[in-house]
């Protein structure tokens, strides 16, 4: 999630193997490892001057104010940098929080290449049980850009709020997911406005499960193994077994970063998985008011929304995979660079979380210009 308003504040740095870190939701979905060949490259030092807050910073300096975990880089597919804090390592399973909209965006496209669906499909044409409610009049493109204009805010400190309900279904707190969707109301014109929404996220999973037959795990592994990702992944499921499509799903960095590689053109290893148009049109706003510095500033001021990605420019070149307390898979498709952050920065202070926010976003951009000579 890109707001100060995280609910998955209690979902950190989890590693379901070993059961380390805190608990995801009642139970986890396996997808498994889709190969055993790690990424080539090695990392080498990378020396980045990073101007924000009115200062500068080394590259030690950023990752240890924005409380870092994890930083991966790599350059035309190979690892240039790697670093992780203390006590981790490549094997580590990062929550990736709502990195996980950006590989639910991939699970869409492919599934539009197939022509299981379309971005002018109703919701109601794959999911009658919203035929009524906010999602009635909404389509699948509407869900993408996050402008279905139901009655929705992204507020997690509020424990009644129907976000704070939702996250509850697979924090551990038991419930069914799929109905409380049921219960959004409409607010404004589907495309008229733009509002953060975690339900559409999940509507939007439920539509593409619908006209594929494949629930997001199950989808999700189809991709890992052309991707090439080398370790297992973990989806948290609600009680009905429904996967948390926009926030549960935790992998090593080094995976982040394979979902970062398809994002720069489509393709692995030379076979494409997603369209050119679909990548080109998934990383630039579809609206005048989701451009770069057109959001609320209460998210950020640096990026936009396209489709369940950030783009950080209007051509769509540079974009970023964004989740709270800074999980980051940032792709610059000019440098042919990709860059994973993992972090695990406060989430009390809305004030503070922005900060870092922004702070993050300057050194994604700077760190991919330093690898990439740009």
């Amino acid at each position: 999630m890109a707001d100060g308003s995280s609910g998955l504040a209690s979902l950190e740095l989890v590693n379901p193997q070993d059961g380390r870190g805190a608990t995801l939701g009642r139970a986890f979905r396996n997808v498994p490892a889709g190969a055993a060949d790690e990424l080539p490259g090695e990392s080498g030092e990378l020396a980045v001057d990073l101007a924000g807050a009115g200062r500068m910073f080394t590259l030690e300096e950023w990752n240890a104010v924005t409380h870092g975990t994890s930083l991966v880089v790599l350059v035309r597919g190979r690892v240039v940098h790697e670093w992780y804090a203390e006590g981790l390592g490549p094997r580590e399973v990062f929550l990736g929080a709502s990195m996980t909209k950006s590989a639910l965006a991939h699970l869409v496209g492919i599934g539009v290449r197939s022509g299981a669906l379309s971005l002018t499909d109703r919701v109601s044409e794959h999911v009658p049980e919203l035929a009524r409610g906010g999602y009635a009049t909404c389509t699948v493109h509407d869900l993408l850009t996050m402008t279905t204009g139901v009655d929705w805010v992204e507020d997690h400190r509020d424990p009644a709020s129907l976000a704070s309900r939702l996250v509850a279904c697979f924090g551990g707190g038991g419930g069914e997911s799929r109905v409380l969707l049921g219960e959004v109301g409409p607010r404004a014109s589907p495309g008229t406005r733009y509002e953060y929404c975690t339900a559409d996220s999940q509507v939007l999973d439920w539509v593409r499960e619908r006209a594929t037959g494949a629930p997001y795990d199950v989808a999700l592994g189809e991709l890992w193994r052309p991707l090439g990702c080398t370790s297992d992944a973990f989806v948290g499921t609600d009680s009905a077994g429904v996967c948390m499509a926009g926030g549960s799903l935790a992998a090593t960095a080094r995976d982040w970063a394979r979902i970062g590689l398809l994002q720069l053109d489509g393709t692995v290893a030379g076979t494409r998985l997603l369209d050119q148009d679909w990548v080109e049109r998934s990383t630039r706003a579809a609206y005048a008011f989701t451009e770069p510095g057109r959001l609320p500033s209460t998210i950020t001021t640096h990026a936009g929304f396209g489709y369940h990605w950030w783009p950080t420019d209007r051509t769509g070149r540079r974009a970023t995979a964004d989740g709270s307390r800074g999980q980051f898979t940032y792709v610059d498709r000019d440098l042919d660079v990709v860059v994973v952050k993992t972090s695990r920065w406060p989430y009390a202070d809305a004030w503070l979380d922005r900060h870092l926010r922004d702070l993050s976003y300057l050194g994604l951009a700077a760190v991919a210009r330093a690898a990439g000579g740009g």
